[in-house]
């Protein structure tokens, strides 16, 4: 090992290696093949052998690009670079398209000042065939001495001149600062960059990276990322080699095709760290989820310290969820494995990490993970977001600013780029990363996105990682696991920026049907998450590259868009759309239904231009609000010159196309008989998973749940809707009766079970006492929720009157504020009650009442419909049990608790009296806001978790 105070040149940490037993494990392509074992000195030998043919060929200094495509080779040649005196330059994947290809060439050569290319005669046929800009030799003319053309030239300098030359490699005349290697940065933002890692450097990185994460003796380090990564060249390769402990390497393409492979490998060699980005995290977490016993059978990972992760945003539900299931391995509950990172080309990859993942961002309500503190040999600031290049004062703690770094860790130049280097610092030595990040009150690095990235749309910013994730965890068929980027794009014909979403379909191309399928999941997403319609493209496999690390970079995909590198694909796109619309858009047949297109059109705006509005679309999959409903009936009543209340709410929500819809008022006008109660409403009829049922709070209305089915495209979702609302019906009077009609509903609707049930508050009681019927009678209820409601509710309910109720419907619509219900309570209470509700409309928003349309009858009567629900919860006790529940919670009501810790560890803990096995969520917001359009987003990533962990 060397020495931990001096910095010599990195070939000494080989050297130094030589008496270990340890050495480099390699798989190649195939499952089952038998790894390659070479002992450190079995590599200091071989590369010994191959850096004095390098010698005979090559003069000390000279720029050697190395191109393999497997581990082996790449180490090997790698050091035997090394040892012969000259500076490797590891080569990145070349892309597909020849005149990509043909430009990065033609760059790296005038970059690095015409280097000399290694790489098998293989390669040299294949991706080197159009080649004009490098000298490529393949290593086996190397090897039997047939290269006819030895290098004579002496070392040059970054201007091209010549500089001295050594006659022979000598350790003792290497300067610790001069460059042992260079790395290329993935050209994200334009041309490939070549960094600058010096001995020192490298050793300061090593040295840091150990201290902040010590690993075990008898481990090993795995690595399944190409060693033109440099997280794989320092972080891996160089610590495992400075630690003396064994490093396995394993082609990325066996782990991303079978990622149980990469927790075999990790078990077989006893792996204490390794590095996987949060993309193969998401997709490792969902194998798990789905493995068999006999699948995972007999992988064990107690050795496991450390997944370093980045290069991406660690989303923490996949943090959790992958965290809990490397558990059932044999990780220790208390070592947090999985360690979020912030790592440059720059910095020798990871330098600053979370080892608190994911605890403390889920104490600090994050949806993405911090990336920590700094190891030692960096330091961190954050600057302001200004365009001048002098150095102002540091922004304030948890203030968002552009980060700036410093320190042994961090390069000082990039080869042969005086220009870049020199708008990568300021002027008092900081290195400029180009992200924009927050510094919590404990020292933790947050990043918030590239300070070039971020999408504006009317005034609001929207970080492109945050969209993908969106899309991502919305698990919408069609779209390739990891394919898809998003940025702010101005088209050419376009006023304004627009998100623009590109994807890698798996489809194929000429589906129409998958096509439109998925561009009305990703308008949907998009839409929910950022209130707006986005621009979709659509690529087919082979036109979206990645880098090594996996990533994608967005600049790259908006300059080729730019550039008319697609116009193919968009043009196809634009066709089959447009065919799509001629064929499947259906005109309205008769007087009611072109009326009805017209008030859509006018209450819900235009249509989307590429999916088109027909007769035949539902409205509901279109993220209409309780709100565009309540317009949307009144609207249709003065358009048919009807009575106000004429069309009942469930009209317009059971008939969601224009074509039902005018079936159903045609219905109305000519019949004279009142419509029979059916407390099932369908909210989202599409979908193969469970149907998810839920039931309504103690106000009676469902229009509460309509933020929530937008998310849920891939699942039925009914509602369980009150008696009482229209004419003719009647309010339930006892318990008995609202539990024997809703069950019978149910079961009318789906037959058979596993049922998932959520209420929200009183419909918590009430799906509590049907799951018990269901379970009574040999039905199995998998998932049943409770929004926000403890087990005892009966002196709660007995406390409220009618004006309590009144008002409570007030305050749950947003038209009077919490605080003025409070005060109205005793003037109220004195009037009866159509006056009650008359100084009620009288005090409250008139704008929200005209958009709920609320008067005087309509509050009236829901009044007494929800005063009948609560007189019944006046004797409700809870008894007997049900197998599992859900408790989401959230601020309180202030009667209630005062706060969330009370209230958990008071009133909804006495769940556990009834239910065998009970989970307690919390969740964002207060008793009325809780799915509210503020925190609907979280509430239903936190409700999707539960019910796949209930196996629904």
């Amino acid at each position: 090992m060397g020495s931990l105070e001096t910095s010599p040149h990195i070939a000494e940490l080989l050297d130094s290696s030589c008496a270990k037993q340890s050495g480099i494990i390699t798989y190649g392509k195939g499952e089952g093949t038998e790894p390659a074992f070479l002992k450190y000195s079995e590599l200091r030998a071989l590369a010994e052998q191959k850096a004095g043919l390098l010698r005979l060929y090559f003069a000390p200094g000279r720029i050697i690009l190395i191109h393999f495509h497997t581990h082996l080779d790449t180490i090997i040649w790698f050091w035997a670079s090394v040892l012969a005196g000259c500076i490797p330059a590891l080569s990145t994947p070349l892309v597909n398209n020849r005149e990509g290809r043909i430009s990065h060439l033609g760059h790296l050569h005038r970059l690095l000042l015409d280097p000399i290319v290694i790489t098998t005669q293989e390669l040299v046929d294949t991706e080197f065939s159009d080649n004009n800009a490098l000298q490529v030799i393949a290593v086996e003319d190397i090897e039997n001495l047939s290269y006819a053309k030895p290098d004579t030239s002496a070392k040059l300098d970054e201007s091209g001149e010549n500089s001295p030359q050594d006659e022979r490699f000598d350790n003792s005349s290497c300067s610790t600062n001069e460059v042992a290697v260079l790395m290329l940065t993935s050209g994200s933002t334009g041309n490939s960059k070549a960094v600058c890692l010096t001995h020192t450097q490298i050793y300061a990185a090593i040295r840091g990276k150990l201290s902040a994460m010590p690993l075990a003796p008898d481990t090993a380090l795995f690595n399944w990322i190409a060693l033109d990564h440099v997280a794989s060249l320092v972080e891996i390769h160089l610590c495992a080699i400075f630690a003396g402990l064994d490093q396995v390497h394993a082609p990325a393409v066996e782990m991303i095709g079978n990622p149980l492979s990469f927790l075999r490998l990790l078990s077989k060699h006893n792996v204490s760290r390794t590095f996987a980005p949060n993309f193969f995290l998401y997709k490792l977490q969902g194998v798990l989820e789905a493995a068999s016993a006999k699948e995972v059978e007999g992988i064990d990972l107690s050795k496991l310290q450390y997944i370093a992760s980045g290069g991406e945003a660690n989303s923490i539900d996949t943090c959790v969820r992958i965290s809990g299931q490397l558990i059932r391995f044999g990780v220790q509950e208390n070592l947090k494995v999985v360690t979020p990172g912030f790592g440059m080309t720059e910095t020798c990859a990871g330098a600053i990490f979370n080892h608190r993942c994911p605890d403390m961002d889920i104490k600090m309500g994050r949806q993405f993970a911090s990336v920590g503190k700094c190891i030692p040999g960096i330091e961190m600031r954050l600057a302001p977001v200004l365009d001048s290049p002098e150095p102002s004062d540091p922004v304030t703690t948890a203030a968002t600013g552009l980060l700036e770094i410093r320190g042994p860790v961090v390069f000082d130049r990039y080869f042969n780029d005086v220009e870049n280097t020199k708008k990568a610092f300021t002027s008092d030595g900081w290195f400029k990363t180009g992200d924009m990040a927050c510094i919590d009150a404990d020292g933790n690095l947050e990043l918030v996105g590239r300070s070039k990235e971020l999408v504006i749309i009317n005034g609001v910013k929207y970080i492109p990682h945050e969209l993908e994730t969106a899309i991502l965890h919305a698990e919408i068929n069609g779209i390739s696991p990891s394919f898809v980027t998003c940025f702010a794009y101005r088209s050419a014909h376009a006023s304004s920026e627009e998100i623009y979403v590109v994807y890698q379909h798996e489809y194929d191309s000429k589906d129409v049907e998958a096509r439109m399928t998925t561009l009305q999941s990703i308008i949907r997403t998009v839409a929910l998450f950022a209130g707006t319609r986005p621009r979709v493209l659509p690529l087919p496999p082979g036109r979206m590259h990645k880098t090594t690390l996996g990533k994608i970079s967005r600049a790259k995909i908006r300059d080729s868009l730019s550039q008319g590198n697609y116009k193919d694909e968009e043009e196809l796109d634009a066709n089959m759309l447009r065919s799509y619309r001629e064929a499947h858009l259906s005109e309205p047949c008769n007087e009611t239904e072109r009326n009805l297109m017209a008030v859509f059109l006018d209450v819900l705006g235009p249509s989307d231009p590429d999916i088109g509005m027909s007769v035949e679309t539902p409205i509901l999959d279109a993220g209409v609000t309780s709100v565009d409903l309540i317009r949307l009936k009144g609207a249709c009543e003065k358009a048919f010159n009807m009575e106000e209340g004429k069309i009942p709410m469930v009209t317009i929500m059971s008939n969601t196309t224009i074509r039902s819809l005018a079936q159903a008022i045609d219905q109305i006008q000519t019949s004279i008989c009142e419509t029979e109660y059916n407390p099932v409403v369908t909210l989202q009829k599409k979908g193969s998973k469970t149907p998810l049922w839920l039931i309504h709070p103690g106000i009676g209305e469902i229009l509460v749940f309509l933020g929530l089915v937008q998310y849920f495209p891939d699942r039925p979702i009914h509602a369980l809707r009150t008696r009482g609302f229209n004419t003719s019906e009647v309010p339930f009077e006892n318990l008995e009766e609202v539990v024997t009609t809703y069950h019978n509903a149910i079961k009318k609707q789906q037959p058979h079970g596993p049922y998932a049930i959520a209420g929200y508050s009183y419909g918590s009681m009430l799906a509590f006492e049907i799951t018990k019927v269901l379970e009574a009678n040999n039905d199995s209820v998998k998932f049943l929720g409770s929004f926000n409601l403890p087990p005892h509710i009966k002196q709660r309910m007995r406390l409220l009157d009618w004006t309590s109720g009144v008002l409570h419907i007030a305050h749950f619509c947003g038209i009077i504020t919490e605080q003025r219900s409070e005060e109205l309570v005793e003037e109220l209470r004195k009037l009866p009650q159509p006056e009650q509700v008359a100084v009620l409309l009288a005090e409250s928003d008139q704008t929200r009442c005209a958009e709920l349309g609320l008067t005087q009858a309509s509050l009236l009567n829901w009044t007494h419909v929800a005063w009948s629900l609560q007189k019944i919860g006046w004797e409700y006790d809870p008894s007997g049990s049900v197998p599992s529940m859900d408790v989401f919670y959230c601020q309180p009501l202030k009667i209630v608790a005062r706060t969330r810790e009370e209230y958990r560890n008071t009133k909804l803990n006495h769940w556990e009296d009834f239910v065998h096995d009970v989970k307690f969520h919390e969740v964002d917001g207060e008793h009325y806001t809780m799915i509210g359009s503020e925190h609907v987003f979280k509430f239903q990533q936190t409700l999707k978790e539960c019910l796949a962990a209930r196996g629904v």
